[in-house]
């Protein structure tokens, strides 16, 4: 067997694909992972490290398992230095501050609970103040831009980002309160969600402005996203503000054919003086129209819900959350970061009613605009600086990078940052997606009819004849297939799609005009899929690339009542998927009502 990693992508799919080979090992991969820690020492990306042994000592255990068995078996992450992990130091990037946990973040230890293998913490602008990358004092130091080390990586969760674009790990925890989960993810030509604030858990995280505050997840992909959003996405009754109703987030699913995209008026979008930002987000809406209606919105009320942030009273929530140490000990922060507090106790409680009272007709606003559209896309930041740009002008510099983020907890919506295209000098440009809150699953399906148009532009302008040939090769290796009962993943057939190769895709629903049904036949229990014009609905589906070769094997094992036929997806398009024969559903339970085999079960 090959075991070594040396040339394998940390992508989360290829690295599960090849533990299910059997062409690598944990402990090969790990291996790999600090090879690469040291290769990339200068970035500054790490706070604190697991030690070799302890990593490899997990790598032993996990190869005495199944890979089938955990989601995430094997695969490298790496977590922010203000979300706890037990028997590492949560710093904040303050080493005053630093205190040994207990136990781990209640996010952080449901990604071990499924086989992730912590390789360390990283890097920060201080108490997650900050969208540079520069607010981290010594001994850790600045982070350095993935692509150019002369520029800046974005913050605060500035190591969690270049982590991931440096492929060190396959992916990585960050925080986001005014935009730290989605910008550094821009700046390194990652993705970044930012979910709905409350439905990840934010036990063990250090405050910044506690009732903003959200865990984000920085992946390489928007489909290993989504994945690790369905495996983090816990109720956590330790968490204050945790959201118990997901019943909504399901129904953020649905979506119609027709795409309504909102982009601010022109003389609202702002680029500080970057005409090459300007015309890649021009060339971004061009693309936008070929998918649905690209409609203009007036963005005054977002940009005016931004500037609560720092200029009204949520910079004494930020204060708030670690002020027995600002006060006790002033001379461990940050210059610039003490700087940003300052103002903090100059706040009353008079400004918080009435910055409280106007927010709250802001959101009403805002709900108001969303509601009607698909999403809204904006870029992930006006432009970018170098490092010493930023150095010698840090406060305003870093309000620029706020200009499209800042709004966004204040709103209550969700987003999600991806790449879209490149400067002229390499470095990444980012736009951003975002709705009302929990739409992230909706969000995220724009998000990737979006990102197969910019693949089949590199196929297009792909001036090497092998490259255009690989991208096509790879892409006729896979036949698409929706799954809605027992194939998905973490139910009991998922399995049998394992097993021959298949790959997750994304999440999905049908188009309105199905009826699903609880099927009387032998265990495991199984749903029946029924077209319906008339009765129907929109049913949460899975799509799975299974490769072409097993697909023979793959329908061999269906046996009557279920089949394979076309199913009608909400964009109108089609894929082979699961139906069901008509015969037995006067035997069997409806349960269209639920939208969804995995409610149906949460419901018994």
């Amino acid at each position: 067997m090959n075991t070594s990693a040396d040339n394998l992508s940390f992508d989360l799919f290829s690295l599960r694909q090849a533990y299910l080979d059997g062409t690598t090992t944990v402990s090969a991969v790990i291996k790999q992972s600090l090879a690469r820690v040291k290769d990339f020492k200068s970035h500054n990306i790490w706070i604190n490290l697991h030690a070799e042994s302890t990593l490899m000592a997990q790598a032993k255990k996990l190869e005495d398992l199944d890979p089938h068995d955990l989601p995430l078996y094997g695969i490298p992450f790496a977590v922010k230095d203000n979300i706890d992990c037990v028997e590492l130091p949560t710093t904040a990037a303050c080493p005053g501050f630093s205190y040994l946990p207990a136990k781990s973040a209640f996010v952080v230890q449901k990604l071990i609970d499924a086989g992730a293998v912590l390789i360390g913490k990283t890097n920060m602008d201080q108490f997650a103040t900050g969208l540079t990358g520069t607010r981290s004092p010594e001994p850790y130091g600045i982070c350095k831009n993935a692509i150019n080390p002369d520029y800046i990586s974005g913050g605060s969760s500035s190591g969690s980002a270049v982590a991931v674009a440096l492929n060190i790990v396959s992916f990585s925890l960050g925080t986001d309160t005014a935009g730290s989960g989605r910008v550094p993810a821009g700046f390194n030509n990652i993705v970044g969600l930012k979910p709905t604030r409350g439905l990840l858990s934010c036990s063990g995280v250090v405050p910044a402005c506690k009732s903003l505050d959200c865990v984000s997840i920085f992946s390489q992909t928007l489909a290993e996203a989504e994945y690790l959003f369905d495996i983090v996405n816990a109720y956590d009754t330790n968490d204050s503000y945790a959201r118990n109703d997901r019943q909504g987030l399901d129904a953020g699913m649905m979506a119609t054919a027709q795409l309504r995209f909102g982009v601010p008026k022109p003389e609202q979008l702002q680029y500080f003086g970057d005409p090459e930002s300007s015309a890649l987000f021009t060339q971004t809406i061009a693309k936008l129209q070929t998918l649905g209606e690209v409609v203009e919105i007036d963005f005054q009320p977002f940009l005016e819900a931004a500037a609560l942030l720092y200029e009204g009273p949520w910079i004494a929530e930020r204060y708030a959350g670690i002020r027995h140490f600002v006060e006790a000990f002033p001379e461990q922060l940050h210059p610039v970061i003490l700087q940003v507090l300052s103002g903090a106790k100059e706040k009353n409680a008079l400004d918080a009613f009435d910055a409280l009272h106007r927010l709250q007709q802001l959101k009403q606003i805002a709900l108001s605009v969303v509601s009607g559209l698909s999403c809204i896309v904006v870029p992930t930041a006006p432009c970018i600086y170098r490092i010493e740009e930023v150095l010698a002008d840090p406060v305003q510099l870093n309000s620029n990078l706020g200009y499209y983020t800042n709004y966004m907890n204040l709103l209550d919506l969700c987003a999600v940052a991806m790449p879209s295209g490149f400067y002229k000098n390499g470095l990444p440009f980012g736009v951003t997606l975002f709705a009302q809150a929990m739409s992230d699953l909706r969000l995220l399906a724009f998000a990737k009819r979006i990102e197969e148009l910019h693949t089949d532009e590199a196929v297009t302008r792909a001036s090497d004849a092998e490259l255009r040939g690989n991208l096509f090769a790879d892409s006729n290796r896979y036949q698409r297939i929706a799954v809605c009962g027992a194939h998905m993943h973490g139910l009991p057939l998922n399995r049998q799609l394992l097993d021959l190769g298949a790959k997750f895709y994304a999440t999905s629903c049908t188009s309105p005009n199905y009826r699903l049904f609880a099927l009387a036949i032998a265990p495991p229990e199984r749903p029946g899929l029924v077209r319906d014009e008339e009765q129907g609905q929109t049913i949460e589906l899975e799509l799975w690339d299974l490769p072409k070769e097993n697909w023979a094997n793959f329908i061999a094992n269906i046996k009557s009542p279920l089949c394979i036929g076309s199913v009608e997806l909400e964009d109108g398009r089609s894929e082979y998927g699961f139906l069901c024969e008509n015969y037995p559903i006067i035997k069997s339970v409806e349960i269209t009502r639920f939208g969804g085999w995995r409610n149906y079960l949460k419901a018994k």
